[in-house]
C-alpha cells in the first residue's frame, strides 16, 4: 500500500526503484488506548466506537474506496493501522491529559456509556462531567507519530 501524507508526500520509507515494494512508515499514528479492566466485548465495543470518530475529524485517515477483481465496491477504511494498547486508570487519564494539551483529535468513552442506548444519551453523558473526572474507559487519538507516542507512556500495546 503506498500513501500520501496530508501534503501529497509520499510517505514511505526506504529506498523505493519505483515498483512499490518499499515498506510503508506513515508519519502519523492512530492509537486507541482501553483501560486494562475491560471485559472482552467491551474493548471490541469501545475501540469501535472510538475509532468512528476520527474519520471525521482527520478525513485525511481515510484511504480510497476498495473493489474485487469482479468490481463490486467497498467502503473505503483507515489509510494506515490502527494500534490498539492498554494501561491502567491513571495511565489512561494521563494519557488523556497529554492529548488534549497537545492539541491532537481525541475521541472518549466513559464508563457512562455502557447504560445508553444512543447518540443523544451518549454525548449528555459526557457533557455532564468535567474533563479531568471522566472515567475513562478508553480514548484514541490520532497525530505526529512522535506526538502520540509521547500522549502513550506508559500504555503497553494490548495482547
Amino acid at each position: 500500500m503506498r500513501t500520501n501524507d496530508e501534503n501529497g508526500t509520499p510517505a514511505v520509507a526506504g529506498n523505493d526503484a519505483g515498483d512499490g515494494t518499499a515498506p510503508v512508515r506513515f508519519d502519523t499514528k492512530i492509537a486507541v488506548l482501553l483501560r486494562a479492566d475491560l471485559e472482552p466485548w467491551q474493548r471490541l465495543n469501545v475501540t469501535a466506537f472510538l475509532v468512528s470518530g476520527l474519520g471525521t475529524a482527520a478525513p485525511e485517515v481515510i484511504g480510497e474506496p476498495y473493489e474485487d477483481a469482479d468490481g463490486t465496491a467497498y467502503l473505503p477504511m483507515f489509510r494506515q493501522p490502527v494500534l490498539v494498547f492498554e494501561g491502567t486508570k491513571e495511565v489512561l487519564s494521563a494519557a488523556h491529559g497529554r492529548a488534549l494539551s497537545r492539541g491532537l483529535p481525541t475521541a472518549v468513552f466513559t464508563s457512562d456509556l455502557f447504560g445508553t442506548g444512543n447518540d443523544r444519551d451518549n454525548r449528555a453523558a459526557v457533557r455532564a462531567v468535567g474533563r479531568d473526572t471522566l472515567d475513562l474507559v478508553g480514548m484514541a487519538v490520532y497525530g505526529p507519530r512522535n506526538a502520540v507516542d509521547k500522549v502513550l507512556k506508559g500504555a503497553r500495546m494490548h495482547p
